[in-house]
């Protein structure tokens, strides 16, 4: 049961909405460690792990989602039949607002470090495995006949005659990719998935905002029109990306066992695709809760307008992909 804090409200206080003690934030820990822990097995199985061995890594990840995912089912929807009912007050509101800004500002430092790791490797540490610079002194006398160049086409491995003549950190065989996913490799260029995903993308951004300019006006036939093609441009968009994966590892040998080049674009392309799959659910929800529910008014409508920021901050984030894995 939900209670009211105080008795006594002081003049120019208004009284603030708690609910009672949960358990949802530990339950959604508990699954979002198991999925992690899942996936992160997942990825070391297919680098490292024997052909052919069993694992349970999958099975991990799978419950470990799924029990975060009905953990987050619960909790929204309680949180929905409150504000439902009236219980939110205009301070509770201001502090799902903050809340929201902090959580996409923690996405931003999430991303931030994966560029970061970008940065690193192109700027500093390629130049120095070939050998350039006081740091690499001596890496050409480990990795002779090396040549750093991005996208890296041929490993520190290979360039010393592969896995034997390794002469340090010897974890498994590596094997470059036959083209990359860069424009530059493109024979043609409108079959170049990255730039339809852009535009795309970029349109599914130019569509929420509409549906939210509908809502807005109060026009309930706008805003579900114009959410619904949104919802439908984020599926073109993770269609076209699991394409995508299937062309990298089927016709161009882009894998994750591709060396450094293979590793930073499926971590910065996998972990956007997640966050793009994430936010089309969270609008999803709300094309669901307006249709069905005749949910949101122009004066009250959280839960659709901290989707809408997040999916343009997913949007940004592919900007940003589309210059530095793709273009630059």
């Amino acid at each position: 049961m939900a209670t009211q804090q105080g008795s006594a409200v002081p003049a120019g206080h208004e009284e603030y909405y708690v609910p009672e003690s949960s358990g949802m934030a530990i339950s959604a820990t508990i699954g979002l460690l198991l999925s992690i822990y899942g996936a992160a097995s997942v990825l070391n199985d297919m680098t490292f792990g024997e052909p052919g061995a069993e694992t349970n890594s999958w099975t991990i990840f799978i419950c470990g989602l799924f029990w975060f995912v009905a953990t987050l089912f619960m909790w929204f929807r309680t949180a929905i039949r409150e504000n439902r009912a009236g219980m939110n007050s205009a301070q509770l509101k201001k502090s799902y607002v903050l809340g929201m800004f902090w959580f996409i500002f923690s996405e931003v430092m999430f991303f931030f470090v994966f560029f970061s790791v970008l940065f690193y490797v192109r700027v500093l540490v390629g130049p120095w495995l070939a050998g350039e610079g006081e740091a690499g002194a001596m890496n050409h006398l480990l990795w002779p006949g090396f040549e750093f160049d991005w996208p890296t086409m041929q490993t520190p491995q290979e360039a010393v005659g592969g896995a034997a003549g390794q002469p340090i950190a010897n974890h498994g065989e590596f094997f470059s990719p036959h083209t990359s996913m860069a424009f530059g490799e493109v024979e043609h260029w409108w079959h170049w998935l990255p730039m339809w995903n852009t535009v795309i993308l970029l349109s599914s951004s130019v569509t929420v905002h509409i549906a939210h300019l509908g809502l807005l006006e109060n026009n309930r036939g706008k805003l579900n029109l114009w959410l619904g093609i949104t919802v439908a441009l984020a599926s073109v968009f993770l269609a076209l990306q699991v394409l995508e994966y299937h062309e990298a590892y089927t016709l161009y040998g882009l894998t994750l066992n591709s060396g450094i080049y293979g590793s930073t674009f499926f971590m910065l392309t996998g972990f956007h695709g997640f966050h793009v799959a994430m936010g089309m659910t969270m609008l999803l929800v709300q094309w669901l809760r307006s249709i069905r529910g005749g949910h949101f008014t122009a004066d009250d409508h959280f839960g659709f307008e901290a989707s809408s920021w997040y999916w343009h901050f997913v949007d940004v984030v592919w900007v940003m992909l589309f210059l530095f894995v793709y273009i630059f």
